[in-house]
């Protein structure tokens, strides 16, 4: 940890002490959670009257779950922000930005992101209903945190839930119609490092509404991320200097997003409708200049660039569920459509100096690049599920689950122009027209029936299933009229055991296959340019899916009324390994740079310890303030044309750590949070990236007024956290092997300090 992180910490921490004693009202009891019979006032929601604690649940899977009151003091715009204060939970994104989770520190296409316990919409085809990555991941920061109510770290896997988690699942679940009861409005303001102000307004109304009960809930959050970057390429670590890159990068837009859930008794059942719909519009501005050595002057200039790329993402998704008595037990059916339509249009010129010996500002050539990309997804899904009771206190469940997802792809460029410089006029740009694979079909239909047996006898609760998940993919190269079928079965056992040793004490244990399927980019023929840094990406697409047999067993220990502590060792065995590799074949960045693929690499093992503290210093009569630490220790193997290694880019260790003190003599608290994660290691053929980040302290300060108003400011990145990463770069696999390098490259990314007053009133 930082020295300053620590000395902030500390400087907070005496401030804490004097406060409580000072406050002479005593912690009210644990608030109720909201039911069907008990929906949460409005004012409960905005004016919080104690510290929330990670809640201890009872699921006989492992399962960590976070209310969005444990989160919600330091203000996350959006879930991405929330996950970074929960156990094992890496990113290894810009600096202030969080979309990609990777949990355990695995690539995020090992993490199966739920909403409401379904699977995201259009996940595992490359675009979400919020957005997503290229290898089908799905990018949490996409999720206002306005709509959250609570956030579930499972462990692992059930059989009434899809097999894509081999680190584990993420359950965001949203606000519904029992959720609240009244309304409340926020507004506030965001100040970046470069003094830029951003916006954010919106509002959730919960109530009845004629026989049932509806909840309507709309946000508008400004998005700004100002980074600066600079790089040294040297021709070997510590090598001559060949030269030096300064770049800006701001990344700038707004988040539009509306909910609504319905909920109303119907036939003697319970009818649940329920939509949303996220507009993301975003401009990313990045400008460099390349110098000779290090001599940031105009006559060392080599290269400007300017690279600027406009997205427009619309995502939405509509669910009905209906649930009754009938048929020996209880029966739900469940209807669900979804959308994501993205469009990026991206654009690069990039002028070339001291070609000739006539410097800057004369160019001596010019590179314009332009292309865009379509995406058009659609998902539908139905599901019958049935419960029953059998003898001995054992629940029967058994269901089936139907998806099918139709997806679009139309990738265009305009071919590569470059003139040689100087001239009068620059022709203007042509037609765009589709690339290499680029104009394509994906569609994906499963069927996967489960069975599942629990119970509970005495101090033992138990559960044990399969689920049997088929897939039929097919696509259609439209630009060369190729087609391609990639069909596979897997069946996927497991079983989870709790027992209570007393009234405080749990030990369980969890095991469970689960499956990684390869994304549609990873299958697409397309070749995608400088889609990895500079370098190309390509797909495959007869490539296999990987499946992983897994262990978790923890011990779970109650501290007074609203404390928990508890311990989790996870092993898991990776079999056809999904990862990236490097062809050999030269990318169309020109020398030094490739064309990537992937491939079913042999078999892996990941294991590791986490453990997390959520507890009141009750215990040192201190009842009004909580302290939250986890701590995570990952590691892995698996061999490659090298030896040894990580997985790629698996952080060493995740850490948080904070607290927070109430004051309610004089309504208000405040609180800070430090995170850091572990170093994190990349291997491939040609390439070696060694990534590391700075502390993140973040801190708050609110006061209450009244039963319906609070002002919170925010502070984040205080330590103006930066991402470093060291590229060795190499030509052949012999070369690699030799440490004879092509290029050492290092790069710093930084990012200053956010803050934010926010204001929330109830109704």
């Amino acid at each position: 940890m930082k020295k300053t992180a620590l000395l902030a910490l500390c400087a907070i921490a005496p401030l804490a002490i004097a406060a409580q004693a000072a406050a002479a009202d005593v912690a009210p009891a644990d608030a109720p959670m909201a039911t069907a019979e008990a929906p949460v006032t409005a004012s409960e929601v905005v004016v919080q009257a104690q510290i929330a604690y990670r809640n201890r649940s009872e699921e006989t899977a492992p399962v960590l779950q976070y209310d969005l009151d444990y989160f919600q003091r330091f203000e996350p715009l959006t879930a991405g922000d929330a996950l970074k204060r929960v156990p094992s939970v890496a990113f290894l994104s810009d600096v202030l930005e969080s979309d990609g989770v990777r949990l355990r520190g695995l690539d995020p296409a090992y993490t199966q992101i739920l909403i409401n316990g379904e699977k995201v919409p259009g996940a595992g085809s490359g675009s979400g209903a919020f957005g997503a990555g290229a290898d089908g991941s799905f990018f949490v920061d996409r999720i206002p945190a306005e709509l959250i109510e609570r956030i579930e770290i499972v462990r692992s896997a059930s059989a009434n839930r899809s097999g894509d988690a081999v680190a584990g699942a993420i359950n965001i679940v949203l606000r519904d119609a029992y959720a609240l009861d009244g309304g409340f409005v926020r507004a506030g303001a965001m100040m970046f490092d470069d003094k830029r102000i951003r916006e954010t307004v919106g509002g959730v109304w919960g109530g009845q509404v004629g026989p049932g009960r509806l909840l309507v809930g709309a946000n508008i959050q400004g998005r700004r991320n100002p980074k600066q970057k600079l790089s040294l390429r040297y021709d070997e670590p510590n090598g001559t200097l060949d030269n030096s890159e300064v770049q800006t990068d701001v990344r700038n837009g707004t988040d539009y997003s509306v909910n609504a859930s319905y909920q109303v008794p119907l036939a003697g059942g319970d009818l649940d409708l329920a939509g949303f719909f996220v507009r993301t519009d975003r401009f990313q501005d990045e400008d460099s200049i390349e110098y000779a050595k290090d001599i940031r002057t105009n006559a060392n200039i080599q290269t400007i660039n300017n690279n600027d790329v406009q997205i427009d993402q619309d995502s939405w998704s509509l669910t009905g569920k209906y649930k009754r008595d009938m048929l020996g037990g209880r029966t739900a059916v469940k209807l669900g459509y979804a959308g994501f339509k993205g469009e990026e249009a991206e654009f690069e010129d990039e002028i070339e100096y001291l070609r000739d010996a006539i410097p800057f500002p004369d160019g001596d050539r010019i590179t314009r690049d332009k292309s865009r990309r379509e995406i058009d997804d659609t998902e539908f899904s139905a599901k019958i599920e049935h419960e029953r009771d059998l003898a001995m206190g054992a629940e029967l469940e058994f269901g089936l689950q139907y998806e099918k997802k139709e997806r679009d792809t139309l990738f265009t460029e305009v071919p590569r122009n470059r003139y040689n410089l100087p001239a009068s006029t620059v022709p203007a740009f042509g037609a765009y027209a589709p690339i290499a694979g680029g104009d394509a079909t994906f569609e994906q239909t499963r069927l996967d029936p489960y069975v599942m047996l629990s119970g509970k006898s005495g101090s033992l609760k138990w559960e044990a299933g399969l689920r049997y998940e088929t897939t039929d993919v097919s696509i259609e190269d439209r630009t060369s009229g190729d087609t391609y079928d990639n069909d596979y079965k897997i069946l996927l056992p497991s079983a989870s055991l709790r027992y209570n040793l007393t009234a405080s004490d749990q030990l369980y244990a969890a095991t469970a296959r689960t499956v990684r399927r390869p994304s549609f980019e990873y299958l697409s023929p397309a070749t995608l340019e400088a889609e990895l840094g500079d370098n190309d990406f390509t797909g495959v697409p007869t490539l296999k899916p990987e499946t992983a047999w897994g262990l978790d067993v923890g011990y779970e220990r109650r501290l007074g009324r609203s404390g928990v502590a508890g311990v989790n060792v996870f092993y898991r065995k990776v079999n056809d390994l999904l990862e990236l590799y490097n062809t050999g074949a030269e990318g169309s960045e020109g020398d030094g740079t490739f064309v990537y693929s992937a491939r079913n690499a042999g078999d892996g093992k990941v294991w590791g310890i986490e453990f997390d503290l959520s507890t009141p210093l009750t215990f040192v009569g201190l009842d009004n303030t909580g302290v939250f630490l986890n701590y995570s220790w990952l590691d892995s193997d698996i061999d490659d044309e090298f030896g040894s290694r990580k997985f790629n880019s698996q952080s060493d260790y995740v850490l948080n750590v904070g607290f927070i003190q109430d004051l309610p003599t004089w309504g208000a608290s405040f609180g800070a949070t430090y995170r850091k994660q572990g170093e994190a290691y990349s291997r491939v053929v040609g390439e070696e990236v060694t990534t590391t980040y700075g502390g993140d302290l973040e801190i708050f300060v609110e006061k209450r007024i009244g039963k319906d108003l609070t002002i919170r400011l925010t502070g984040s990145n205080l330590l103006d956290a930066s991402k470093k990463e060291s590229f060795n770069k190499f030509t052949t696999i012999e070369d690699q092997n030799d440490r004879n390098f092509d290029e050492y490259e290092l790069e710093r990314e930084q990012a200053g300090p956010v803050f934010q007053l926010i204001a929330r009133m109830a109704f």
